[in-house]
């Protein structure tokens, strides 16, 4: 079996000259990429006492979700605004070029709950933010946060600095 990393895909200069693009799919595609990735982050998880695994939408959901039915626990749909169907609790974030917003349904999250934020990658850290700060506007406890790439470079990690966070590979200035 190849070594993880060797399932990412990196695109040069996408989206834009300079960039060299982390693409998951090829993870995702590969039954061996995908168990990998799979099994690194439940590893993150041993010893954690948590009671719901929240992905971030979109990649985020197919690891939370799949790391949920190996754990037999509940998962969390961390969605953009507008797509979900019940009242919600919402937050904004800054994005390169703009803002976005995310959602979660607001009695998704009971007080006291421990909640594990799970992405795919980690940059700047607003999604990832944005998304433990409404675990925590529902009355949760964000206990951990995991992501399966993090790029170094872009100090998401500096905004989480006051959760738990580790992340599987880390990308530093390529």
């Amino acid at each position: 079996m190849k070594e993880l990393k060797e399932y990412v895909i990196s695109i040069p200069d996408f989206p834009k000259k300079g960039i060299i693009f982390r693409d998951v799919t090829g993870v995702l595609e590969d039954p061996d990429g995908y168990r990998a990735a799979v099994d690194a982050l439940a590893e993150k998880l041993e010893g954690v006492e948590f009671d719901m695994l929240a992905g971030v939408e979109a990649r985020g959901f197919l690891f939370a979700s799949t790391l949920a039915y190996n754990m037999h626990k509940g998962v969390l749909l961390i969605r953009k605004k507008g797509k979900l169907p019940r009242k919600t609790l919402e937050k904004s974030y800054d994005l390169e070029y703009g803002s976005a917003t995310i959602e979660i349904h607001e009695e998704s999250v009971k007080p006291g709950m421990k909640v594990v934020l799970v992405d795919d990658l980690l940059a700047t850290g607003g999604s990832l933010s944005a998304a433990a700060s409404l675990v925590e506007m529902a009355g949760g406890e964000v206990v951990k946060i995991i992501a399966l790439m993090e790029l170094v470079d872009l100090k998401g990690r500096e905004v989480l600095g006051k959760y738990d966070f580790e992340s599987i590979l880390k990308y530093e200035g390529e």
